[in-house]
């Protein structure tokens, strides 16, 4: 444990090295898609298609309407459902286009000789962004995929089970439901916290406690419940597992397997600091990159828990996880390799600035809520307790119907897809105050 605490030690020096060197190359606008093509281009082959220059020079993130200007969103809107599918920013926007442009001048040609070092840029900006090592993290295409793989691919003895919550996502849910019908798993599901609005850190943390059992060897959790907003307390799960695992056989120790999807791109903790095993997330939400990309991630200490399932042609295989549990086959070339333009866009600006500007505006629209006498906010108040995304419900209103309201003022929204469907806001690095006042007063306008 020790030496792979200091190896995260050493290789989070190292990512902050290389963040702060994309960052002010990013910054210093060098006219090109971002840090990593400017590395690329320095020997790159004559005949390589060159991304476009941008005409009105670097972008001004330290200013969030320099961030704003970066997206093509329609400015007649407040965009708070961005987070469902991203808008791509412009880096993401012309690294995909420069790419589309080379595989379909000579497909062969861009795919054999620049493949390889495109992915590793990828795989750099993302350990960067990770605080992590390149071996610890697959390259996926969505949240469900890298939970797909995660879930299915667990070792487990007879006799040892996966605890779920009741608050995860279909996607955990329905990937444990078909390894049980795949090979008898046993899995189920705990109650974290009687309500939302009134979930404590304590009580969570407490419900896992009381849900352990010698059999369990992972527990399944989701870092931000996109059916009400709750954040969990991630770290605070993990001390608990730590205290259960204190006698343990490393091969009947809990895992933390997170689903962190809505916790990505908002929040500035890296893996390592939430100390789970393993964290899979799509990257076409919060942190806004291309649309079809994911990631699954693992503790070093964690590779041999869990197997592949799909063929990998990762010139990475057979040299740890991250190789082997990136599925093979032909991607979106184009979305993939500009995944890397995110990750930096969103170190140029600050992975600690884009949290506190999410809460500030998350806390802003939940003040506002809370008093109305027709609303009942499902979403904690508290920043420990939640993230980006905020639930209500109105009064005398269905959800979609609400929605719908809110479009005519032209204030996007978007409906959880559970059984108890609630309305969603996402306050982001699209919207601003005014326009959260602007939701505040549509919604204000229901009574």
């Amino acid at each position: 444990m020790k030496s792979d605490e200091g190896s995260q030690r050493i290789w989070r020096r190292r990512a902050t090295d290389r963040l702060n060197i994309a960052r002010r190359q990013f910054i210093a606008g060098t006219g090109l898609v971002g840090a990593g093509a400017v590395a690329g281009l320095a020997g790159c082959e004559p005949d390589r298609p060159v991304p476009a220059q941008r005409a009105a020079g670097a972008p001004n993130l330290a200013d969030w309407e320099g961030v704003r200007a970066e997206f093509d969103l329609d400015p007649a809107w407040a965009h708070f459902a961005a987070f469902v599918l991203a808008a791509h920013p412009r880096p993401v926007r012309q690294a995909i286009d420069a790419h589309r442009r080379g595989l379909d001048a000579n497909t062969e040609d861009y795919l054999r000789r620049q493949e390889r070092r495109l992915e590793g840029e990828v795989l750099a900006a993302a350990a960067s962004y990770l605080g992590a090592e390149q071996g610890e993290i697959a390259l996926t295409d969505s949240t469900t995929m890298g939970l797909g793989l995660l879930y299915g691919g667990l070792r487990l003895r007879p006799g040892q089970e996966i605890l779920a919550t009741e608050h995860d996502f279909y996607s955990t849910h329905e990937s444990l439901r078909l390894r049980a019908g795949r090979d008898g798993t046993t899995w189920r599901r705990a109650r974290l916290y009687r309500e939302p609005h009134t979930a404590s850190a304590a009580e969570i943390v407490e419900g896992v406690r009381k849900a352990l059992t010698p059999s369990t060897r992972a527990l399944a959790v989701t870092w931000v419940h996109s059916s009400t907003g709750v954040k969990l307390p991630v770290r605070a799960i993990a001390d608990a597992l730590a205290d259960a695992n204190r006698g343990r056989d490393p091969g009947d120790r809990v895992l933390l397997c997170v689903d962190g999807v809505h916790g990505l791109g908002i929040e500035p903790a890296e893996p390592a600091e939430l100390a789970c095993d393993f964290l899979a997330a799509g990257t076409h939400k919060w942190l806004f990159g291309p649309r079809g990309t994911g990631l699954l991630w693992a503790r070093r200490s964690a590779w041999s828990a869990v197997g592949a399932t799909i063929p990998s042609f990762d010139r990475r295989a057979g040299r740890g996880f991250g190789g082997a549990m990136t599925p093979g086959g032909y991607h979106s070339f184009e979305h993939r390799w500009a995944l890397g333009e995110a990750f930096r866009f969103h170190l140029a600006i600050g992975k600690q600035r884009v949290a506190d500007r999410t809460r500030a505006q998350a806390t802003q629209l939940k003040e506002g809520l809370r008093p109305m006498r027709h609303v009942r906010l499902a979403t904690p108040m508290s920043e420990e307790l939640s993230a980006g995304i905020v639930c209500f419900e109105v009064e005398g209103y269905g959800p979609g119907e609400v929605v719908g309201r809110l479009a005519d003022a032209k204030v996007m929204a978007s409906v959880t897809p559970y059984d108890n469907p609630l309305v969603r806001l996402g306050p982001s690095i699209v919207t601003t105050p005014a326009q959260v006042d602007q939701a505040l007063r549509a919604v204000r306008a229901l009574a």
